[in-house]
């Protein structure tokens, strides 16, 4: 098991009282089986007190959450294993809730997911993680493998190393990791780095004294809370999860990109419903137009992302990009129609005097730009000539013992109904 005791104390965040987060999901379970799970999770949220503008705060309430089980299933179960759709309703209704707190609870939730697929690591009740993964130019982080006789605090030494990358091998980090969210507020992390010129991914604690977080650049308004920091490190100890490339080639890390579809719809979904709740059948035309366009946007990106959950579910280590790619832009486009029409329909006035709502529509366009626009729309274009290449297969599936093609598209047809 990796070393995930967590150094840090202290919840000033206030959950509600007496809340039996169990109890609540087993209730809801017998009327509602698929969304059982979600909405105890809500309501816990629904009746959780915090400071949504302060980092502090909203790490306690990702403490929360997780001192209560909510990072994991049945609140938020494992992509790919026949229950993904749940998983995103989950990350929903986070987003709904705060988009700042589910930026840290999907880092935090995406970290448990990679580790159980990149060798089934454990990790400690209470451990808070992030994923680190951004890699600008100017920013870049370098592993170096500790030697064979040497103990480092915190992480057993391992005597006759071998020269090859083995999973669970200590390495120093040394260089600036850029985009940190939530650094001062997680015990952990996983972060990428460069060992022998090839990517890697490793697992950190960021209680080590070789740790340093600079957070004078982050001048964001739009998530501000989130407190997006670079993280130095100085000869700091580290453990490699997984070989050379196993983070980006794994099945799972589509599956996680589609999942911050997930959040963006949840925060779109709670901007439109803003306005459903403002509006009556009597109301003027003009208005119940802008509700009828959010409700073709919403219920056509919920349709895609059920579908991406089937699909993932269907076929959990085939190269999921092609319909995460399709997922995010889709939802993308729906965030964007649904902020657009809530605005004009309601004017300035919640924007300036309702809190959650101007919070939302100022967090969610910065959100949306972990969406790499119109290079996102070459890529799918690019998967879409390469399937019509081949046939219109994309993957190849493996069931049980036997092995099958599976297409995802009929032939040269792929959009037939």
């Amino acid at each position: 098991m990796l070393d995930t005791r967590d150094r840090a104390a202290g919840v000033s965040a206030r959950p509600p009282q007496r809340f039996d987060m169990a109890h609540r999901a087993r209730e809801t379970t017998r009327a509602q089986p698929m969304a059982a799970p979600a909405a105890a999770l809500e309501d816990f949220l629904r009746n959780t007190r915090f400071d949504p503008h302060n980092s502090a705060s909203l790490g306690d309430v990702l403490r929360t959450l997780v001192d209560y089980g909510c990072d994991r299933a049945p609140f938020v179960p494992l992509p790919g294993h026949g229950q993904t759709v749940a998983r995103w309703r989950a990350l929903a209704a986070v987003a709904a809730c705060d988009l700042g707190l589910v930026k840290l609870f999907e880092g935090h939730t995406d970290a448990l997911a990679i580790l159980a697929e990149l060798g089934g690591h454990g990790v400690a009740p209470g451990s808070r993680w992030a994923v680190w993964a951004a890699e600008p130019p100017e920013a870049r982080v370098a592993a170096m493998r500790v030697d064979a006789v040497e103990r480092i605090d915190g992480l057993a030494g391992q005597a006759g190393l071998a020269e090859r990358i083995a999973q669970d091998t200590p390495v120093y980090l040394t260089g600036t990791k850029a985009w940190c969210s939530g650094a001062a507020v997680v015990s952990h992390a996983l972060v990428t780095a460069w060992l022998d010129d090839e990517p890697v991914l490793v697992a950190v604690a960021m209680h080590h004294p070789t740790i340093a977080i600079d957070s004078s650049k982050w001048q964001a308004i739009g998530m501000q809370a989130t407190a997006s920091a670079d993280v130095h490190f100085a000869r700091t100890p580290a453990t490699l999860i997984g070989a050379a490339h196993a983070y980006v080639r794994r099945p799972g890390f589509w599956q996680g990109g589609a999942g911050i579809a997930a959040c963006w719809y949840g925060a779109a979904a709670q901007i439109g419903q803003r306005l459903r709740e403002s509006s009556s059948p009597k109301a003027d035309a003009h208005r119940l137009a802008h509700l009828g366009a959010i409700d073709v946007a919403l219920a056509s990106a919920a349709a895609v992302l059920r579908e991406t959950a089937a699909w993932i579910d269907a076929n959990p280590r085939a190269d999921a990009q092609r319909v995460a790619l399709r997922a995010r832009l889709v939802v993308e486009a729906a965030a964007t129609e649904v902020m657009h029409h809530a605005t004009r329909a309601l004017g300035a006035g919640p924007l300036c005097r309702d809190a959650r709502f101007a919070r939302a529509l100022a967090d969610l366009p910065v959100f949306l730009r972990q969406s790499h626009a119109e290079r996102d729309l070459a890529a799918l274009g690019a998967l879409m000539t390469a399937a019509q290449g081949n046939g219109g297969i994309d993957a190849r599936v493996e069931s049980g013992a036997d092995a099958h093609v599976e297409p995802q598209d009929p032939g040269t047809a792929p959009w037939t109904l």
